[in-house]
């Protein structure tokens, strides 16, 4: 059923512009951006050939391999892999006939079973996903290295989403990380630097800075001070 664009109850957080037929975002309100959500952490795969897939993400793509584990109550076993800077993708595959990846790989070799987004506050989360009538299951915060809830797809638009409260770094490899004591190294080149910053979402960022980048930084740092 389709209703004339004023008639329609704006979402939470939103306003109808007059005469316009759409809908503008109204500052500091819920939709217009807010702090549940800090980022998207990575993009869950469920695969049958987890060693080709293995191999098809580090050898091809050059992910980096990073923490993984098994689970022998739900009968799966996951593999973090990182890519580039912040760009993370999570290998599930089965190890039983009753994991519950069964159905979602009866009929395919594999596909995207859900994504993780990250949240600083899985309770404020929560509260969110309650004021704006958004069903969840699976919520659990009994750990504190990793709490964590569910929107199922059928209320998400197709797709399932894991929304978690973690540190990103407690689940990445060395080699892509910053030195906890550090934020920030620097490498000097014929013109400039390459400057490698600790990035919230887990492991770093690089940027190329040229030498005129690098006064210009200088000039706003000593006005920051």
């Amino acid at each position: 059923m389709f209703l004339p664009p004023l008639i329609q109850t704006p979402p939470r957080g939103m306003k109808p512009i007059p005469g316009k037929g759409r809908q503008e975002k109204i500052p500091g309100e819920p939709g217009s951006g807010g702090i549940m959500i800090s980022r998207i952490d990575h993009v869950a795969m469920a695969v049958q050939d987890y060693d080709g897939a293995f191999d098809f993400f580090t050898r091809v793509f050059g992910a980096v391999p990073c923490t993984s584990s098994q689970d022998d109550a739900l009968q799966y076993t996951w593999q973090i892999l990182a890519l580039g800077d912040l760009s993370r993708i999570e290998l599930l595959r089965p190890t039983g006939e009753k994991s519950f990846l069964g159905p979602f790989l009866r009929n395919r070799i594999g596909g995207v079973h859900h994504i993780t987004m990250q949240t600083p506050d899985i309770e404020q989360a929560r509260e969110h996903l309650e004021e704006h009538s958004v069903p969840y299951f699976g919520f659990n915060d009994v750990f504190d290295i990793w709490k964590e809830l569910f929107i199922h797809p059928r209320d998400a638009y197709g797709t399932l989403i894991q929304i978690a409260e973690f540190e990103a770094d407690d689940w990445l490899s060395e080699s892509v990380k910053m030195h906890p004591d550090r934020k920030w190294e620097i490498e000097q080149s014929d013109d400039g630097c390459t400057a490698t910053f600790a990035h919230p979402g887990g492991a770093t960022v690089k940027i190329t800075l040229s030498r005129d980048d690098l006064r210009s930084l200088i000039r706003d740092l000593e006005e920051a001070l």
